[in-house]
């Protein structure tokens, strides 16, 4: 297993069976948690008295656009976009997706009105899906060389720009666990399963009865949860793309696939010590939030995309917020039981189709702006709460959840897969999960689940 994660190229595998029809269908990794437009981040500040960025002054000027489906960053990327403008002269218009549409279908409706953006936020997947047909190609740009590592191919060529990192696994809270235990809480002593089931026990012998909480959202069973049966096959996404091609095809029995019973081991555990035990299809998501901040909790399987409902919980920046791993087994050497998943979960796609070309050169400069001037440095991680997947950034996230991310990524304990699924993946076998979360169905029962939707997909 290799460990190092910046000098691997993940070329993310289309299998040619696949129609485009077929591949718009799917969805990638974290896209799948609902993000809200109203919560909003405490934006550090930017300093902007050094900018040795060089623009070009023929596109002062020019207006482009771009379709943003990160719904939380929509007020940053307007205040990024104006700070752009006052730079370079090039005015960008931040179009949100807006809440319930799917970022695919919306940019689809763009391009069938003749009225594409030049820019589009998307999720991994909708990028492969229009990639060749649509986007710019961008295998020559200058930014390729930071990103290593954090790069999507489709057939050897790269269409879009990773924009952000984003990683999950079960949050904790330090301070909670020692004020309990009366004791320092050292998170690399947990390795494996068991040792994690140990200190749940002596944390109920403590006093804290329910010490995990659990939420219950389909898009999160079916998308965070399960998909580690599919992205710890080898912690790539070509295993992963490999192993969902091998229970497609009937050729893997999931009765018997190890990561299968593994990966319901450690969610029986979670589900045993879950706050909402006695009715866990109630549970609510920002009431665990905070459950946690308030030490009614030690433990939240969540990404760090969850900060800004701890930091409405009151939790603090400088609180003691981490990662640990999805324990699958009592295997100390096991990838899955020391490293966190970290991938890049959104790209941006520029529009090679009717965007002219002064308009792709100024979104190219946009972008080129984003990684290699001092103030759009910072304004990625600084306004927009963004884990950069730029070698060349020097700022790191100020939130622990994102901080921890950034930190396991630089420390080489960090995994970068993502499984490729279908669209309506985590819904299906969301409330297939959620059945079984009720303990309403058992462990055959969820399997068949599963079986029968890959089954479908041919």
């Amino acid at each position: 297993m290799k460990k190092a994660i910046a000098s691997v190229l993940i070329v993310v595998v289309v299998l040619g069976a696949l129609t485009a029809a077929a591949v718009s269908g799917v969805r990638f990794g974290f896209a799948s948690n609902p993000d809200d437009p109203n919560q909003e981040s405490k934006a550090e500040p930017i300093d902007t008295s050094v900018d040795t960025f060089q623009y070009d002054p023929s596109l002062e000027g020019t207006s482009i656009t771009l379709l943003n489906s990160k719904a939380e960053i929509q007020n940053a990327l307007v205040e990024m976009s104006a700070e752009f403008e006052k730079k370079s002269g090039v005015h960008v218009e931040v179009m949100p997706v807006t809440d319930g549409d799917s970022p695919y279908t919306k940019v689809v409706s763009l391009y069938n009105s003749g009225n594409p953006p030049t820019m589009s936020i998307l999720d991994t997947t909708d990028v492969i899906a229009l990639a060749e047909e649509k986007a710019a190609d961008l295998s020559n740009e200058a930014w390729l060389k930071e990103a290593e590592g954090y790069l999507t191919e489709v057939n050897g060529k790269v269409y879009s720009f990773p924009l952000c990192i984003e990683g999950r696994g079960i949050i904790y809270n330090q301070q909670v666990i020692e004020d309990t235990l009366g004791e320092p809480f050292d998170p690399a002593s947990l390795q494996t399963l068991d040792d994690f089931v140990a200190l749940l026990d002596r944390l109920v012998a403590a006093g804290m009865e329910h010490p995990v909480s659990l939420a219950m959202e389909d898009w999160s069973l079916g998308a965070h949860h399960l998909q580690y049966v599919y992205e710890t096959y080898d912690g790539t996404s070509a295993g992963a793309a490999e192993v969902i091609e091998q229970i497609k095809d009937g050729e893997l029995d999931l009765n018997t696939y190890d990561r299968m019973s593994q990966f319901l081991d450690m969610f029986d555990v979670l589900r045993k010590y879950n706050v909402a035990a006695s009715d866990p299809l109630g549970a609510d998501y920002d009431e665990m939030a905070i459950d946690l901040a308030d030490g009614k909790t030690a433990f939240w399987f969540n990404g760090n995309w969850a900060w800004p409902n701890l930091e409405e919980a009151d939790a603090e920046k400088d609180d003691a917020y981490g990662f640990l791993p999805y324990f699958m087994n009592n295997d100390p050497d096991d990838f899955v039981n020391y490293q966190i998943q970290a991938s890049p979960s959104k790209q941006v796609m520029l529009d090679g189709v009717v965007a002219t070309e002064k308009q792709l050169a100024a979104a190219k400069e946009f972008l080129n702006w984003i990684v290699y001037s001092e103030i759009g440095q910072q304004m990625l991680v600084k306004t927009c709460n963004i884990i950069p997947p730029f070698q060349n950034n020097p700022y790191e996230p100020s939130d622990p959840l994102s901080r921890d991310i950034y930190n396991h990524v630089h420390e080489d304990t960090a995994f970068n897969a993502s499984a490729i699924v279908p669209n309506d993946h985590w819904s299906i076998l969301g409330a297939a999960m959620q059945k079984y979360l009720a303990q309403r169905s058992d462990r055959d029962e969820l399997i068949a689940s599963i079986e029968a939707y890959w089954a479908q997909q041919q």
